[in-house]
């Protein structure tokens, strides 16, 4: 009799701590979100990486209802702040604005923070944004042709700088160098908006950078653009030249996406998605990103699915390029 008390209590306990996973476990919670969300940015406040969070950032928080705070946490090419999210209890209330970077990261340092393909659950894949080559403003060239023959004269003297070594805007520039022939100095700094500052005062010669970092700058007349990065002139700056079109055969650009800690409920995956298409085809959302440049995905491209396929093969094509140049970092 003592033994089945004992068989029935044991059993009871199991059940009850079942019950109380699963009140618990994001998945049985409905009314995701019940409170605020944190957007991780791995970038510094102003710069391309930034700006996109913003933008879909304060539509989220309409969709969603409850307020997403974006969070800047810099550092390793990006690698702090989504190994951060990483590491995040999976219960949907952390998510990284991942991009190209990580992809890049995890074959550009020899020991990754974290893997991109097992760590982070993809949520949805959002935009590709062409990189800028902007150079100071009196940097005494005024296209791509000078500015290659300038680098190649003076390149012993030179400095580029980037958002943080690893970044995309660093991996394209030392490719970008690579093809030109160049050997310059590079000055890593903690995102795209503080180098952007350096640049603006004279101190570096030349970045590359996603165009939202740069346009008020090139505008305003404060940096001087040398080529867009992509295959086509962008609408946001009709007026700068494609790398193709100025005789070089170079392109760079970088996709976004949101990723939620691995082992996240599909209920909260899908919820987030959801929210995010939504916000994407917001005609106010298309008009701002329009205007930083960014190309939003098509919408057979922005399943969780097609993002989780898209980041393995994103992993292997930077892989190639990376090692072919023979960068590595610790």
């Amino acid at each position: 009799m003592v033994e089945w008390s004992r068989t029935v209590c044991a059993r009871y306990a199991m059940l009850l701590l079942g019950c109380v996973i699963a009140c618990n476990n994001p998945a049985a919670a409905e009314n995701w979100p019940a409170r605020p969300l944190t957007m991780v940015v791995p970038f510094a406040a102003g710069g391309g990486t930034d700006v996109l969070g913003r933008i879909l950032g304060r539509r989220l928080s309409e969709i969603l209802g409850q307020q997403v705070i974006i969070e800047n946490v810099g550092g390793a090419g990006g690698m702090v702040g989504s190994a951060r999210v990483a590491k995040a209890p999976p219960d949907g209330y952390q998510f990284v604005l991942g991009s190209r970077a990580d992809a890049i990261n995890q074959t550009l340092y020899k020991n990754p923070l974290y893997n991109f393909a097992t760590d982070l659950a993809p949520v949805v894949l959002i935009a590709d944004q062409p990189t800028l080559l902007v150079a100071r403003n009196d940097l005494p060239v005024g296209n791509l042709a000078q500015f290659i023959a300038y680098a190649r004269a003076n390149q012993a003297t030179m400095q580029m700088a980037s958002a943080g070594a690893g970044s995309t805007g660093h991996l394209d520039c030392m490719l970008l160098n690579t093809v030109i022939g160049i050997n310059v100095t590079h000055v890593p700094y903690r995102g795209g908006g503080p180098a952007m500052q350096d640049l603006i005062a004279g101190r570096i010669d030349y970045i590359c950078t996603l165009s939202a970092t740069a346009r008020q700058q090139i505008e305003g007349k404060l940096i001087k653009a040398i080529a867009i990065l992509s295959r086509d002139r962008s609408a946001m700056l009709p007026a700068l030249a494609s790398a193709r079109e100025q005789g070089l055969d170079f392109e760079a650009s970088t996709w976004f996406g949101f990723f939620l800690p691995k082992g996240s409920p599909e209920p909260i995956i899908q919820k987030l998605n959801a929210a995010t298409v939504a916000a994407i085809d917001t005609p106010s959302v298309q008009e701002q990103l329009k205007d930083v440049g960014a190309v939003a995905v098509a919408p057979e491209r922005r399943s969780p699915g097609y993002l989780h396929k898209f980041v393995l093969s994103e992993i292997e094509k930077n892989a190639a390029p990376i090692k072919a140049a023979g960068l590595a970092m610790d």
